[in-house]
């Protein structure tokens, strides 16, 4: 299938299949967030109950994005994923606006984020107390940007390889641990009395920070669209790939939230940034730490190492749609992969890291993406008024409810942050919103290749 969606001149290998997207759609999900977050959320929604509610919730909203996202994909399985879509439905500004927030704060924000809690469980795992180090904390995560941006350079199918092999290690030790915190927990203090406890008074507007957090832990549904210009029948893969990721990030996620509260009550849980080794330490004391340590460092260099294989991508189909410098198009003559795109994601993220701390570096993205995800979704409708011919071997079910339950919350997660963090969000939309002049400046009037 050839639309107008690719029409630029670098060409991408076509070397991933099935399993390869749907590794990389959970490994870039189960990074920090699930590890880090819940102690923000139990803070925001002290009532175990409405805790737990908020991340099924933000299962559903995920799901369906995901779903809309499938058919997306399935139409327009071309490298930039988000890009391509917003393009196609709403024009070369919309998608410019949307690379350029990838650029300035999207990725980086993500890329320093997760690279930040991996460099704190890893020093926990060697017997250092990360909060009492932090300059070796930034230059740990500095380095693990530069070396999953080496392995990506190198070649796709070592990126995605090496996600493969992480995601594996890090689903099924989430697995064994809610299986070990529901059969063996009760020893440690765990009791099903958690979940009915009374908590504390939970105000709208702290759901919906709390919400944010949530779909920070859920992002990557979308991730896998970014590599679709190199995966095998991608027509058809990428619709399933994306799907069968999502389906099972939201049971693993709800199944964790369930054995970390078992064995904490909730008000230990918003004392916990670590949740995961404070659950294991409960359990097994020190041996508990060290293991869940190594596996949240594997966790997190996964979807590191995720990140660093899908972000670029969005700058190097800009590039190609010359919308962005060209030469960031480039194909290495080697290995095949956008090197310079790849050091450019990586060089915004070290920046990043020692900038900012992860709860700024995760709100930041949450606001900065959301809402394109909710246009690229909401151009569903705009392509099949306006694109009927297009092949769309998957098709949302239950539409046109299924896209405007996500648009709608996009819509609310948006204005709940404008009333509750009007700085923090206005900040984020006028820095999207300077890429406007920017691009009648520089690009508007570049002719496509």
């Amino acid at each position: 299938m050839q639309t107008n969606a690719h029409a630029g001149t670098a060409q991408l290998a076509r070397r991933l299949g099935f399993w390869s997207v749907v590794g990389i759609g959970i490994g870039v999900t189960i990074g920090s967030g699930i590890f880090r977050t819940p102690a923000a959320i139990a803070t925001r929604v002290p009532d175990p109950t409405l805790m737990l509610a908020v991340w099924v919730l933000g299962g559903v909203i995920s799901l369906c994005g995901a779903l809309s996202f499938a058919e997306l994909a399935g139409a327009l399985p071309y490298t930039g994923g988000v890009y391509v879509y917003l393009r196609e439905s709403w024009g070369r500004l919309l998608a410019f606006l949307f690379g350029w927030s990838q650029l300035v704060l999207i990725r980086a924000s993500a890329t320093g984020a997760i690279s930040t809690v991996f460099s704190e469980y890893l020093l926990r795992s060697l017997g250092y107390d990360p909060a009492a180090h932090g300059t070796a904390t930034d230059c740990v995560a500095a380095a693990a940007i530069v070396g999953t941006a080496a392995a990506n350079i190198h070649g796709v199918r070592l990126g995605a390889a090496l996600v493969g092999i992480s995601t594996t290690m890090k689903f099924g030790a989430l697995t064994l641990m809610v299986l070990v915190a529901v059969t063996l927990g009760g020893g440690a203090g765990g009791s099903t009395a958690h979940f009915t406890a009374a908590g504390g008074p939970v105000e709208a507007s702290l759901f919906g920070l709390a919400l944010i957090s949530v779909l920070w832990a859920y992002d990557g549904f979308a991730d896998a669209s970014y590599v679709a210009g190199e995966v095998n029948n991608a027509e058809r893969v990428l619709p399933r790939a994306i799907i069968a990721a999502t389906v099972a990030i939201v049971a693993i996620y709800v199944g964790t939230n369930v054995a970390y509260l078992y064995v904490s009550p909730i008000e230990r849980m918003a004392q916990s940034p670590l949740i995961a080794a404070d659950t294991m330490d409960a359990m097994f004391g020190s041996l508990g730490v060290a293991m869940v340590s190594v596996v949240v460092t594997v966790a997190t260099f996964g979807a590191l190492m995720s990140t660093m294989l899908t972000a670029p991508r969005t700058f190097f189909a800009m590039a190609d749609d010359r919308l962005f410098f060209h030469s960031v198009a480039s194909v290495h003559p080697r290995y095949g992969t956008p090197y310079v795109a790849i050091t450019l994601a990586a060089a915004l993220g070290v920046v990043f890291v020692f900038a900012r701390t992860f709860e700024q570096l995760a709100d930041v993205f949450v606001l900065s993406i959301w809402p394109f995800y909710g246009l690229a979704v909401a151009g569903l409708y705009q392509l099949r008024r306006a694109r009927p011919e297009l092949s769309r071997p998957y098709t949302v079910p239950g539409y046109p409810v299924v896209p405007a339950v996500f648009v709608a919350a996009v819509v609310y997660l948006v204005g709940n942050a404008l009333v509750t963090d009007p700085l923090l969000t206005g900040v984020t939309f006028a820095i999207i919103l300077a890429g406007i002049p920017v691009y009648y400046v520089a690009f508007k009037n570049i002719a496509r290749a």
